[in-house]
C-alpha cells in the first residue's frame, strides 16, 4: 500500500491535499520532526526525522517520504506529479505539453518562491509579524517576491488555473508554496489574480479536508 510519511505540520501537506483530491487508499506514517522534541533519540520518543528506522527508509531524514511498493520518493513536488500521474484523471497531465508545464511551474514555486515565501511564515509563527523589526522584514521579503508574483498575476488574470483551464497538481504544488506568505497581506493586495486563484484552491474540498485533519493533529 502506498506510504506518506510525515505529520501534517509539514510539507507533506502537499501529497496528502492531493490524496484527498483523488480519493486513494493510503496508510499514513506521521514521522514528526526532529527539531520539536526534547530529545529525538530518547527510547520512548516519537517517530521522528532521526529516529532509525526512518533514516533506513531515507538516509536524508526529511519529510514528506513516500513509500510506493519499492520505490522511494523524498521531494515533495515528485511525489505529487508521480502520484498525479499513475493515477490520472483531470489533475494528471493530458499530454507531454502538460507535464513539461507542471513541472516548469512546480520548479518555479520551489525556486522562485519558496525560500522566501517561508521567511513571512516563520515570521508570522513566531509573532514577530506584529514588531516594527518583524514588519520591516517582510516587506523586504515582499519585495523579493513582488517579480514572480507578477508573473503569476499576469498568467491568472486570463486563466482561473495555471496549466490547462482546470485545476491540476500543479495548483497544489504552487499554491502550497505561495500560502507560506499568505501572513503579509499587502503582496496579495497588490496581485489580486493570485489572491483569487489561493482562495479558489482552498476553497476545494480536498483541501478543506487536509486542513481539517492538520488542525486537528496533535504535536
Amino acid at each position: 500500500m502506498l506510504e506518506i510519511h510525515g505529520v501534517y505540520r509539514s510539507r507533506a501537506t502537499r501529497p496528502l491535499w492531493l490524496i484527498e483530491e483523488l480519493g486513494i487508499d493510503f496508510k499514513h506514517v506521521p514521522v514528526i520532526q526532529a527539531y520539536k522534541l526534547a530529545d529525538p533519540l530518547a527510547r520512548d520518543a516519537r517517530l521522528n526525522t532521526r529516529s532509525p528506522d526512518f533514516l533506513a527508509i531515507n538516509p536524508m531524514g526529511t519529510i514528506p517520504t513516500m513509500v510506493d511498493g519499492n520505490l522511494v520518493l523524498f521531494e515533495s513536488m515528485a511525489i505529487n506529479l508521480y502520484l498525479a500521474k499513475k493515477h490520472g484523471g483531470s489533475l494528471a497531465p493530458a499530454d507531454l505539453s502538460e507535464d513539461a508545464l507542471m513541472t516548469h511551474w512546480s520548479f518555479f514555486g520551489a525556486t522562485s518562491i519558496e525560500a522566501n515565501a517561508l521567511k513571512i511564515s516563520l515570521a508570522a509563527a513566531e509573532g514577530r509579524l506584529e514588531t516594527e523589526a518583524g514588519k520591516a522584514e517582510a516587506l523586504a521579503v515582499a519585495r523579493l517576491l513582488d517579480r514572480p508574483f507578477a508573473v503569476l498575476d499576469c498568467h491568472f488574470a486570463g486563466a482561473e488555473y495555471i496549466v490547462g483551464e482546470r485545476f491540476t497538481v500543479a495548483d497544489i504544488n504552487l499554491a502550497e508554496v505561495v500560502r507560506y506568505a499568505s501572513a503579509h497581506t499587502p503582496l496579495f493586495e497588490k496581485h489580486p489574480h493570485v489572491r483569487d486563484w489561493l482562495a479558489r484552491c482552498h476553497a476545494r474540498p480536498g483541501f478543506k479536508a487536509m486542513w481539517g485533519k492538520r488542525l486537528a493533529e496533535v504535536e
